[in-house]
């Protein structure tokens, strides 16, 4: 997009992307209540369709992809995130996403069955999330969800789900 433009600008080209299947729009909720829909902002993220055309769209060289460089590392949680996206909506998962004012932002945010998760996407093994902590203390959820690198780990009220395992019915219990 160009410096200065705006949506409008955009709107017809955006909705055809999406209409035709190749983008995928989470939009942002307000607060995380049931229905979700009902709490919509005007802020939503885009994602392309599929990890794999992302990659090649990229043109990242595979044995970045394999072994991990310092440049790649923050496009390393864009294909994580994009990658979490597609099981999830392959599930039949609608995700939102949540965001304070700039100060915090938890992934995905989904209802299942009813009640209401959050979701931080970590690609690596460091389980630091300060946009969940913030998100925790303001909301209180029963439960909270993180997935990365880590195997799974049931804490009080956060479970980590290995990233393998995102496209499993992980909420089954």
């Amino acid at each position: 997009m160009q410096k200065g433009s705006r949506l409008n600008d955009y709107e017809l080209a955006l909705q055809w992307l999406l209409d035709c299947g190749l983008l995928y729009k989470v939009n942002q909720v307000s607060k995380p209540s049931i229905p979700l829909i009902s709490y919509e902002t005007n802020f939503f993220k885009i994602f392309i369709h599929d990890v794999g055309l992302l990659s090649t769209k990229s043109e990242l060289d595979v044995k970045t992809l394999l072994e991990g460089n310092r440049i790649f590392e923050e496009f390393k949680g864009a294909l994580t995130e994009q990658y979490v996206l597609q099981e999830m909506v392959s599930n039949g998962i609608t995700p939102f996403y949540w965001s304070s004012q700039g100060k915090a932002e938890v992934d995905f945010i989904f209802k299942h069955k009813s009640d209401i998760y959050p979701l931080e996407v970590k690609a690596e093994e460091n389980l630091q999330s300060k946009s969940l902590k913030v998100y925790r203390e303001k909301y209180n959820p029963h439960v909270s969800l993180r997935t990365s690198m880590k195997d799974y780990r049931r804490e009080s009220q956060l479970i980590n789900i290995p990233l393998y395992a995102i496209g499993t019915d992980f909420l089954s219990e």
